[in-house]
């Protein structure tokens, strides 16, 4: 079965990114293997546009090797997504332990919609927190190498609301 719309896919790869400097060394920020590979549903996962394109028609087996510029990825740092919020608000009723709202950790929390996301803690400011809420690998040029380790049809579950069971 080949990458196509509404497929569950699973990938192993190593990712490095670089910055936009010329010189930049590409640094490894992570790596799936066989043991926790990366699942997906294809068509709908909120990954970039351009890394679905580029592993669209590829079957299980197939190695892939590409870079997605910062562009492509996950663009450029929007200040507006650098927020003050108070330390009220990460209680330990609320799952916050303390040692959680260290500067550069990231605090795992929920949108109003429900879903998933993080914050990296950029300063602690006395009563509140100075949260980034950009994607991780903003202002990064995205290095994949890696193989499609699995290809299946998404359930109509995963296929509306885009997990993987």
């Amino acid at each position: 079965m080949k990458i196509a719309e509404n497929t569950v896919v699973g990938l192993t790869y190593e990712l490095k990114v670089t910055n936009e400097a010329e010189d930049s060394i590409p640094f490894s920020v992570e790596v799936r293997d066989q043991e926790d590979p990366f699942y997906f549903v294809f068509g709908n996962s909120g990954l970039p546009e351009k890394f679905e394109r580029l592993l669209e028609d590829k079957a299980e087996g197939n190695t892939f090797n590409f870079t997605l510029s910062i562009e492509e990825a996950y663009g450029y740092a929007d200040e507006e997504l650098i927020l003050a919020v108070p330390k009220a608000q990460f209680t330990g009723e609320k799952g916050f332990q303390p040692d959680m709202l260290e500067e550069g950790n990231f605090l795992p929390l929920i949108d109003e919609d429900g879903y998933p996301m993080q914050a990296k803690i950029i300063k602690d400011m006395g009563e509140e927190l100075l949260l980034d809420f950009n994607h991780p690998l903003v202002g990064m040029n995205l290095h994949f190498d890696g193989e499609v380790y699995r290809v299946r049809e998404a359930t109509e579950e995963e296929a509306q609301n885009g997990f993987v069971e």
